[in-house]
């Protein structure tokens, strides 16, 4: 399996998916926005995982790359690629398929609860309620053909689907204490009050199992999209 990454800033990188895919042999090859945007031909890759990032899927007159790697994920879709986006990824996703991404009405920072809101038949179905984490102030509507697959407090649109192997996840999955920290010590000064924002101290604190929880679950997702 040829798995290629898209990751946007260094210090939000693949976590728990990494051992996952190195246990099935996957070959790992990224494009790193952030020190060169090239990306590769489509031929031959069966996965496209797009990571998250600080910056916003409007930022294109900063950061112009945007515009490829969206016609880039568009593309994997259409050629029925397996692709996953996580947080920005998602929202890379939404955009690439023409729908809005803007902020969201809650900056949404921790582990906070989503509840699942599909039971369609063949589509990837979440536990009725799992508390994942979060790091986001932008949201997105959904694309034209998608059907929402989780929701939260804060944000209606957490996770959706489009066709058998494209989904995008608001939340992470994929996180580690490791991760965790990375986000902190590189985004700490989004750390306001907010009812949607939970302290440094609590994100430090989170007890094992639930990164084990997520970790799971991330699993049970990438198996199901490399089917």
């Amino acid at each position: 399996m040829n798995v290629h990454v898209l990751q946007h800033v260094p210090f939000e990188g693949l976590g728990s998916m990494e051992s996952w895919l190195v246990s099935r042999g996957a070959k790992i090859n990224y494009t790193r926005f952030f020190k060169s945007p090239q990306l590769p031909d489509l031929a031959g890759l069966d996965c496209i995982i797009a990571m998250g990032g600080p910056m916003s899927v409007n930022d294109e007159a900063e950061l112009p790359w945007l515009r490829a790697e969206k016609r880039f994920i568009a593309a994997a879709i259409d050629a029925g690629k397996a692709v996953l986006g996580i947080c920005l990824g998602a929202q890379l996703i939404a955009s690439a398929l023409g729908a809005r991404v803007y902020p969201g009405a809650h900056k949404e920072i921790g582990w906070f609860d989503i509840e699942s809101t599909s039971n369609k038949a063949g589509l990837f179905k979440f536990p009725q309620a799992v508390t994942v984490f979060h790091w986001h102030g932008e949201t997105f509507d959904l694309p034209a053909g998608a059907t929402r697959l989780a929701r939260s407090a804060a944000c209606e649109n957490q996770a959706f689907q489009i066709g058998a192997r494209a989904i995008g996840l608001q939340f992470h999955l994929e996180m580690t204490p490791e991760n965790v920290a990375a986000l902190i010590a590189n985004c700490r000064n989004e750390l306001i009050d907010g009812p949607f924002i939970q302290s440094e101290e609590q994100m430090r604190n989170t007890p094992a199992p639930m990164y084990a929880t997520v970790n799971a679950l991330m699993a049970e997702l990438l198996a199901y999209l490399t089917r």
